[in-house]
């Protein structure tokens, strides 16, 4: 590791940071982080920002409880520190990457070890990961080889998951039965929200931050591209989505556009939890106010050869942690994120993991070694005794978990059987077939699906690495169908 402070006539302002190196072991040659960051509509979710200008990847990451605490959990322990990092793999390591964590002189070793964890978890640097990419780029290489199949190759068998596995939960929560702009959009009001909960708990709450609600300004009809089912229970009041431009993969990337707002706040009067909180007006919680409307949530600042750089005066909204949900109210959640119904279903997940019912580090360290087939079904029992974790939401986490051989289906699997293999698929008949068209790619089925899906989005809409924060809501697919393409209906829930 590598301590580092920044140098200037202006250092006093600047913030100081720690370099970390992380080891890519035997993955370093094959290694691309822009493919590994850029390889699920996940890193459009907020926090995550990327920067395809320095291709650097940054967020907020939690530190671990304390040196003292053996057992502390970045996903459940509290308080829920933050620290803003950038990663990047410049060219001088070409074995390593390089983990800039602003904000701090030093880390002690427990902070480090907790941070490089999810940063391996994120791209998947794990030694079983590394042996499902290997496996998986054989078998595309000779499928590749014998059907023709370059862009199969051109995947790299990483797809990229959050910090945590309650992240994780929740956002595959967001993904269900919603449209791919909202899906933004409530995802960046929950990374507001933990903001202005840390406002709070420093004593430091303004009235505003307190009243806040969402204001939906996507009511398209588009759809997530990430497989979703269709929005029929979230409003009948849709309208046509937005055209894509024909040259979106042209589009210059600019610096302001990335961090472009894709919905505004309105105050509206709720309770911020089950007791009662004093309002104390304070400039400083400007800080976290001041940067409602990003879509990535990172910090307002200017790009440099690190990405994305902190603002010293600002503070980190990260994703929220269990202990930060699980004691607030369900209608001021639902408002304040525009969360509707998944408002309840969030708070009793993250009431079940601060109280012991659902122990995820177990749960992950449990299919550490590799995913069985025993150890899925096992594990898919469980979450659905979760409430609100259907099939299709099931599927999600355990994709994220390293389980590849079952492709979590819905209305956009569909679509895509309809219009690249000419399938007649409906919502019962379209596990059969993706088993059909997939099945050779055991056990990596998700992952050749999923190659084949980024390449027809990345062939509609231009390199997604490439494309400006504010136009990751046009990635829906909705915009996929061909014009007067068959329209599906609703028929499944999550």
């Amino acid at each position: 590791m590598e301590n580092t402070k920044t140098d200037g006539k202006e250092e006093e302002e600047e913030e100081e940071s720690v370099v970390l190196e992380i080891p890519l072991g035997d993955a370093a040659e094959t290694f691309n982080l822009e493919k590994a960051v850029c390889s699920h509509g996940l890193f459009m979710m907020s926090p995550n920002h990327w920067d395809p200008l320095s291709l650097t990847f940054s967020r907020p990451l939690r530190l671990s409880l304390s040196d003292s605490d053996s057992d502390s959990d970045p996903q459940v322990s509290t308080p829920t520190t933050s620290l803003f990092v950038s990663i990047s793999h410049p060219p001088h390591l070409p074995r390593s990457l390089s983990v800039r964590v602003y904000g701090t002189r030093c880390l002690s070793p427990k902070h480090q070890e907790s941070l490089v964890a999810q940063v391996v978890r994120m791209l998947r640097l794990s030694e079983t990961d590394e042996r499902n990419a290997r496996e998986f780029r054989k078998m595309a290489e000779a499928a590749a080889a014998e059907e023709n199949y370059s862009w199969l190759t051109g995947f790299g068998g990483r797809v990229f998951r959050s910090p945590t596995l309650f992240e994780d939960m929740v956002k595959c929560i967001l993904l269900c039965n919603c449209q791919w702009p909202r899906t933004l959009s409530m995802a960046r009001a929950l990374c507001e929200l933990q903001c202005e909960l840390q406002c709070k708990s420093s004593g430091v709450f303004v009235a505003q931050a307190v009243n806040a609600t969402v204001k939906n300004k996507c009511n398209d009809t588009a759809h997530n591209f990430i497989p979703n089912t269709s929005a029929g229970k979230e409003s009948k009041r849709n309208i046509r989505a937005c055209k894509v431009s024909k040259h979106l993969a042209s589009k210059i990337v600019e610096t302001g556009t990335l961090l472009e707002a894709d919905a505004n706040l309105k105050t509206d009067s709720a309770p911020i939890g089950r007791e009662t909180l004093e309002s104390v007006e304070n400039d400083s919680c400007a800080r976290c106010s001041s940067r409602h409307g990003s879509d990535s949530c990172a910090p307002d600042s200017l790009q440099s050869q690190h990405g994305i750089q902190p603002d010293v005066n600002k503070m980190i909204c990260n994703f929220p942690s269990p202990r930060e949900l699980a004691n607030l109210d369900e209608s001021f959640l639902a408002k304040r994120c525009n969360l509707g119904y998944r408002a309840i279903r969030i708070i009793k997940l993250a009431q079940s993991i601060v109280e012991g019912r659902i122990p995820l580090r177990e749960v992950e360290e449990g299919c550490a070694n590799g995913a069985s087939s025993s150890c899925y079904n096992k594990l898919a029992d469980q979450f659905r005794q979760i409430d609100g974790f259907g099939p299709f939401t099931c599927a999600n986490v355990l994709m994220c978990m390293g389980f590849y051989h079952i492709i979590p289906a819905d209305s956009e699997t569909v679509r895509h059987l309809k219009q690249v293999h000419a399938k007649k698929s409906t919502i019962q008949t379209v596990q059969r077939d993706v088993e059909e068209i997939y099945g050779k790619y055991a056990p990596f089925q998700f992952l050749a699906y999923w190659a084949e899906l980024w390449h027809f989005y990345e062939k509609r809409f231009g390199k997604l690495s490439e494309i400006p924060t504010s136009d990751y809501k046009l990635m829906t697919a909705s915009n996929m169908r061909s014009k007067g393409g068959h329209k599906n209906k609703r028929t499944k829930r999550c």
